[in-house]
């Protein structure tokens, strides 16, 4: 299955389905304090419709007629009813607002977990979704379905079931009270108001449906575009990006313009609806007046029941909305977690033990894509102890020789063994916590240096810290900033050189201490004094460990073990840096070529000096 691409135009979401999915998450197994709020909110609004149908209505009803009947005496029962009828109007404000604060936490809660549950699916996700993936539109997604759990919760369990609740009570008073007309006309108003809202929510959803796609889209070039700003200003391209992003916002407006202008729409249809249901209603409840078959109080009791019905009936169309938006939302969260991770462990999967460190590639088959094969049949053999490193052309599969050790992807043929141990057969996390690395672009978290490398191994104290940034000889530059360990290196570490983060890094490999290393081009970046500096830093730690060195520049890798050339995918030459210069094959080609390379480099700086 292809990754989700969220970015791409939104689906209609089977509510159902989507609904059923998240019913865990609101009555969570395990948790009956939670469980136990649920069914008391949903106890205060029983306890609330209530008060508000029979007291707050009847109350105001008996008053009416009392003062209707021109009985001056009874002033104080009148006077008790109506203080009757302002203390049900407060009892049911009072059980709304313990309602939502007996709930609350079930909504937080519920937020919680499937956040958590997205954000640890997405990090479980393979490596090709997170290369091929936008992350501000992947944040964009996450963010509006955690968002709408709560909306979604409040509207299902506090608008809908009331009202619900509400219609049958008043359709029973209305029933008993003044026969079958107004059941069936008031039934008839709410059918034809939830029809109409219907239809022209689903309209209004397909107009907001493409405005959250442009937002998206803007979204999403604003945080690529930002995360990228070197290589705009490199292109002079801060005028293009921004009239990129003013054309993504322009056409949202577009689209929100159209959106806001459709609401005014169902606003006056809806209005045409209840203001003919509650004319017909009161004119009928009249007009059994004059036959001496209701009361004045009758009146105010029909005005007053369809009012409160109108109430929650007037939000249906933003309900409705918020609701088929809150599905489609979340549905989309739901894709993320239904995106299946393409390396899994199997089933019952020990954990590796690492007894040497022995590396070894068997006749080895990958290709990022079906058509395009890298490694064609590799053998690769490390003796645990031993320093490789792989030179080749660009394309050659260097890097992916660590892409697959570290098992990103998985091998299409031959197997990859440590220790005599397949690493498709053991459990990922046993297999990376073996092996450290040091890449050729070292990111870095906006935290502090001390943050950056404690992250190499959980549980780190500062004096772990302090001695990996000594093992990595970046400890003397740390204690020279102003703050120390606590200096802050910036959005990818970008306010420290690249030859700064390149210690880093290796004093984070240092702090987790692993039995195998790679070290990925990790001086290519670098400047001839810096990389000579590091270099020896980096030859200090590879002793006593397997280490596979990928490489650019050859001079870099002379004191390997076993230097193997890769060309097309396999193995062309094997051998120490001085059997493959005597054979006077590729590797001594390369050679030749970065040896003349470096000497016109040489020359061409004697003469500016």
């Amino acid at each position: 299955m292809p990754p989700l691409d969220p970015t791409a135009g939104t689906p209609d979401r089977p509510l159902i389905p989507t609904l059923r999915r998240f019913l865990p998450y609101l009555w969570p197994a395990g948790e009956p304090a939670l469980r136990a709020r649920i069914v008391g909110a949903m106890a205060l609004v029983i306890m609330s419709k209530l008060v508000q149908v029979l007291g707050a209505a009847y109350t105001f009803k008996y008053a009416v007629d009392r003062m209707a009947g021109g009985d001056r005496g009874a002033v104080t029962l009148i006077v008790l009813l109506v203080v009757g009828y302002a203390g049900a109007r407060f009892g049911t404000t009072l059980f709304d607002n313990l309602r939502n604060a007996v709930f609350e936490m079930v909504g937080q809660d519920a937020t919680r977990r499937l956040s958590a549950d997205v954000f640890r699916h997405l990090h479980r996700l393979s490596l090709r979704f997170h290369l091929e993936r936008r992350t501000g539109a992947v944040t964009k997604v996450v963010e509006r379905g955690t968002k709408s759990i709560d909306t979604m919760l409040y509207f299902l369990l506090f608008n809908i079931a009331p009202t619900v609740l509400e219609l049958a009570l008043v359709l029973t008073i209305f029933g008993r009270s003044f026969g079958p007309v107004l059941v069936v006309t008031t039934m008839a108003m709410v059918v034809l108001y939830i029809g109409f809202t219907r239809k022209v929510t689903d309209w209004r959803n397909a107009l907001r449906t493409r405005m959250n796609d442009l937002d998206t889209g803007a979204v999403a070039h604003a945080v690529d575009s930002l995360l990228n700003f070197e290589t705009v200003k490199y292109f002079n391209a801060e005028e293009r990006e921004a009239q990129r992003y003013e054309n993504g916002v322009a056409a949202y407006a577009r689209a929100a313009t159209k959106s806001e202008n459709s609401l005014a729409w169902l606003n006056v249809g809806q209005a045409l609806i209840t203001s003919l249901m509650l004319g017909f209603a009161m004119a009928w409840v009249v007009r059994e007046w004059s036959r001496g078959a209701a009361s004045a109080g009758d009146v105010v009791l029909v005005s007053t029941l369809l009012s409160q019905l109108f109430r929650p009936l007037d939000l249906l169309g933003m309900v409705y909305r918020t609701i088929r938006q809150g599905v489609i939302d979340m549905g989309a969260m739901f894709d993320l977690i239904d995106t299946p991770a393409e390396v899994v462990d199997a089933p019952g999967a020990p954990p590796l033990r690492v007894t040497g460190g022995h590396v070894r590639f068997d006749n080895v088959v990958f290709g990022y894509d079906p058509e395009r094969t890298i490694l064609k049949g590799l053998t690769l053999d490390i003796p645990a102890g031993t320093t490789c490193a792989v030179v080749g052309p660009s394309g050659a599969g260097k890097s992916t020789l660590a892409r697959l050790l570290y098992r990103f992807y998985e091998a299409k043929q031959g197997a990859i063994t440590i220790d005599g141990q397949g690493i498709a057969t053991v459990t990922q996390d046993s297999l990376r916590a073996a092996i450290g690395i040091v890449p050729q672009d070292t990111v870095l978290f906006n935290e502090t240096i001390g943050y950056n490398i404690a992250y190499g191994r959980e549980g780190a104290d500062q004096d772990d810290v302090e001695r990996a940034a000594k093992g990595a000889a970046i400890a003397d530059f740390i204690e020279r900033q102003p703050q120390g360990y606590a200096t802050r290196v910036g959005e990818r570490g970008l306010k420290l050189s690249g030859g700064e983060k390149q210690r880093v890094a290796i004093a984070r490999t240092l702090l987790k201490d692993p039995p195998i290393l790679i070290l990925d081009e990790a001086t290519s970046a670098l400047d001839s004094r810096t990389e000579a500096d590091i270099l020896a830093t980096l030859q200090a730690i590879e002793r006593g460990r397997t280490t596979l060195v990928i490489a650019h520049r050859l001079s870099t890798i002379v004191h390997a073990d076993q230097i193997v050339v890769l060309d097309g995918g396999r193995v062309a030459e094997r051998g120490t840096h001085g059997e493959l210069l005597s054979r006077g094959g590729l590797y001594a080609e390369m050679w030749a070529r970065q040896a003349a390379e470096v000497e016109q480099e040489d020359e061409e700086d004697a003469l500016l000096a």
